[in-house]
């Protein structure tokens, strides 16, 4: 799954650049989107995101893709790496962040449930 996001001036921090919440804010989201587009009329909660080490800053004004990729299905939970990239180039020196992130499926009172198949 692919995604874009502009970078507006209400992203960012006091010197100028991408805040760093934002992006793993998105992220999150993102990850949702695509756990709950495969597992249609589930629920999810994230319950884990791998090392947060961004490589690279951000500035107003810059579109950013994010490539969502399912990388390890459990019996309640779906793992998923997330990779951004600035603009639509995904040459190494755009690169600017990935970690995976873990959404377990739940309940309407947030109880653990099997995936649907």
């Amino acid at each position: 799954m692919e995604n874009h996001r502009l970078v507006l001036p209400e992203h960012l921090n006091h010197y100028g650049f991408l805040f760093g919440g934002h992006l793993l804010k998105w992220v999150d989201e993102f990850a949702y989107i695509a756990a709950t587009m495969e597992y249609p009329g589930s629920n999810f909660v994230t319950i884990a995101m791998d090392r947060v080490e961004f490589k690279k800053s951000v500035r107003q004004g810059t579109i950013l893709k994010f490539i969502v990729e399912k990388t390890k299905v459990g019996s309640t939970s779906v793992q998923y790496l997330v990779h951004v990239y600035r603009s639509n180039n995904l040459e190494e020196n755009n690169f600017i962040f990935s970690t995976r992130i873990t959404l377990v499926r739940v309940d309407a009172k947030g109880n653990k449930i099997p995936l649907e198949k």
